[in-house]
């Protein structure tokens, strides 16, 4: 895919007040001309190849950037204070869109959605002068940009910069070294801390064989986070190993429970696990009641066609988190990010049974579950339609496609061409950039979380809780490279 880069910017409408709760932006006044490009390009000064073109976003019309190209504007007559800037876009490579507004110039990278789907972007600034001028611009390739709205408010910042450190503690006891971006060695949480991390994901398994994602791990592993100023989510996985949609099977103590049974069991862990965090000083801020259970969880008693079954389930956790810390948010996570009809189906059937919760989570890797218009979309509709916080708590990216190991890697060529990136140090930073602005642009939404960016390969340090023998298929898509020194898909997070 040729690279290509537009440059856009915007202003956002809405704020996630407080630490979870909405809030709504002031909207008024803006006065961008011809913001549709109805009117061809009327009102905006352009250089290069620009055109306004049939297929807009909303209405008949779209502006066209070509090779190096931009089209500005200048509004005037602002009042001082803080303008957010949206703009729907496409395109694919080297584009953004910069706002200039008496101070330092505000900018935002156009994610690469191809020609088929539609994303906003939106950044701010803080008017001192009484005007903005919006620009657009591509350096090679081409973008499609349509409805620019410049309203009054400022876009709230992205709370959620978060890595799921779950692997760490068994890497670091099989030898792994990790180094900053000049290659200095240092601790892994205080490197993520100091390039912007400020959230941690640790995810529970009930009995794991050798002890990884404990109980006892997931409390150390808290110290270490909350040492470093981090907060904290916490993902029940229900399970003695790995939970997600493929496979949600019960833990071996538990699978000759009958339902009432089952039902208490996943109340006392859940307890037990919170109130511990609690106990010591480091309560979660959220705790996910199951990983990515778009099919259930407790397979069969929970699973997705048995509906009361997993709504008890997943009220008898949510009722655990709040009895053992009542501050602690309750999560419901699902993955295929772009999913709409089936993550609509599923709240809706959680909600008509009462499950009750606070924040939605997806995964989403674009590999997998599609291109980011389509996450986007969903993510606005699911804000809209159930008025939670929303967050991607799994995204990843691979660096090269290079092996470090004997255990195949996950991430290969063909995902690389379904993702759309190329498997580069640069290219990952690229799609974790993108996935951040997709999401920043959606009212609601609290942020992002890389899985396992610090899953290097080491040996004896594998996938396998019951093997010691079994490999790495994630260190491709780790910000660390095979010598432990940072990628710059690190840096992103300090951009947000």
């Amino acid at each position: 895919m040729r690279v290509f880069r537009l440059v856009a910017v915007a202003v956002s409408a809405t704020l996630v007040g407080g630490f979870l709760g909405m809030g709504q932006a002031r909207a008024s006044g803006g006065g961008v001309h011809n913001a549709g490009f109805e009117d061809g390009l009327a009102g905006w000064a352009t250089t290069g190849t620009a055109s306004a073109d049939e297929g807009g976003h909303a209405g008949a019309s779209r502006l066209t950037l070509s090779a190096t190209a931009s089209a500005t504007q200048k509004v005037s007559g602002l009042a001082r204070g803080a303008y957010t800037l949206r703009l729907w876009v496409r395109g694919g490579g080297a584009a953004a869109a910069s706002l200039d507004c008496g101070g330092p110039d505000r900018r935002v990278d156009v994610p690469r959605t191809g020609a088929d789907l539609w994303v906003q972007v939106a950044v701010d600034a803080r008017v001192t002068s009484g005007r903005c001028v919006i620009r657009l611009a591509t350096t090679s390739g081409w973008a499609h940009v349509d409805d620019v709205t410049l309203t009054r408010g400022a876009l709230d910042p992205v709370r959620v910069k978060g890595a799921d450190i779950s692997h760490l503690a068994k890497n670091e006891a099989h030898g792994a070294v990790y180094r900053d971006h000049r290659g200095k060695r240092g601790d892994a949480v205080r490197l993520l801390r100091d390039n912007g991390v400020n959230w941690t994901r640790l995810k529970v398994w009930v009995d794991p064989v050798d002890g990884s994602n404990s109980k006892a791990q997931v409390l150390a592993m808290a110290k270490r986070a909350r040492a470093q100023g981090m907060r904290l989510l916490i993902d029940f996985h229900y399970s003695d190993a790995w939970a997600d949609p493929g496979k949600q099977n019960k833990p071996a103590a538990w699978a000759d429970l009958p339902f009432d049974g089952l039902r208490q069991a996943l109340y006392d862990h859940t307890y037990d696990v919170i109130s511990a965090l609690r106990r010591q000083g480091t309560p979660a801020d959220i705790a996910q009641v199951g990983n990515e259970i778009n099919g259930g969880l407790l397979w069969p008693d929970g699973r997705w066609d048995n509906w009361d079954g997993l709504a008890a389930l997943l009220t008898a956790g949510s009722h655990a988190v709040k009895a053992a810390s009542p501050s602690t948010k309750v999560m419901l996570h699902l993955a295929e990010g772009g999913n709409n009809g089936g993550h609509v189906w599923w709240f809706d059937n959680a909600i008509s049974r009462g499950v009750p919760f606070d924040v939605i989570g997806v995964s989403h890797y674009v590999y997998w579950h599609g291109p980011l218009g389509a996450l986007q979309a969903n993510l606005f509709d699911l804000s809209a339609r159930y008025g939670k916080p929303i967050a991607v708590v799994e995204t990843a990216y691979g660096f090269t496609l290079e092996q470090h190991d004997h255990e195949t890697n996950i991430f290969n060529a063909s995902l690389e061409q379904a993702g759309g990136y190329p498997a580069t140090p640069r290219g990952q930073a690229d799609a974790l950039r993108d996935i951040f602005n997709v999401v920043a642009a959606v009212p609601g939404t609290l942020g992002v979380v890389y899985w396992e960016p610090t899953w290097t390969a080491v040996d004896g340090a594998g996938w396998d809780p019951a093997d010691p023998t079994s490999g790495d298929g994630w260190e491709n898509q780790a910000v660390f490279d095979y010598s432990g020194r940072a990628l710059p898909a690190l840096r992103v997070f300090g951009r947000f």
